[in-house]
């Protein structure tokens, strides 16, 4: 059963697992097409490695096949946190920034954080660490929040104040190096606005 199809990969369920397949590209030479989807295979499953050391609620790795550019992971149940987030937006949105700030600290970048790769069900699981990176830039961690920041105000529009400013506190209670990220977090979006005019 397909779960779901994006640009870079197919996701299918098998009873209470998911097979992430990277598709090839035609339109790239087909040994650096390899080459780059076996690179970002094996730097997702490191990365789902790294997540269970720190016991983060994330997909557990099950395989990896670097030769078939699979990985193979737990199916993680609940709903979408995009469907419930208005439901409790202050509380929902502390966790989500609480969490980020538990990656960053870990030097975890996710560079997807959207309330679509969040399941709730019980607690808030991260999910698609498709994009994922390690990083110690403060630069890194503060375009990570910038994203999400742009997540919520696209998607969460009439409660976007409430969930950026939760998060923001939350992210302070996850990461004891918040400072450093949010004085870069405003360079960031400073540059953002000016590139607007």
């Amino acid at each position: 059963m397909i779960l779901a199809q994006g640009a870079e990969a197919i996701l299918r369920k098998q009873e209470n697992s998911v097979v992430k397949e990277r598709i090839a590209k035609d339109y790239r030479v087909p040994a650096l097409d390899a080459k780059l989807r076996r690179s970002r295979t094996r730097r997702e499953a490191k990365i789902l490695e790294k997540l269970q050391e720190i016991s983060f609620p994330a997909p557990r790795l099950q395989k990896m096949d670097d030769s078939q550019m699979h990985i193979t992971m737990d199916f993680i149940p609940g709903k979408q946190v995009k469907e419930i987030l208005n439901q409790n937006p202050a509380a929902l949105s502390h966790e989500i920034g609480r969490k980020v700030g538990m990656l960053h600290s870990n030097d975890i970048i996710h560079a997807d954080l959207t309330t679509s790769n969040m399941i709730h069900n019980g607690e808030i699981h991260f999910i698609d660490f498709g994009l994922s990176f390690v990083s110690a830039k403060p630069e890194d961690k503060a375009v990570d929040l910038h994203l999400l920041d742009r997540a919520l105000e696209s998607k969460h529009h009439d409660i976007y104040e409430q969930c950026i400013t939760a998060a923001l506190e939350g992210y302070k209670e996850g990461n004891p190096g918040w400072q450093e990220v949010l004085d870069r977090l405003d360079t960031v979006q400073k540059r953002g606005r000016n590139k607007k005019r």
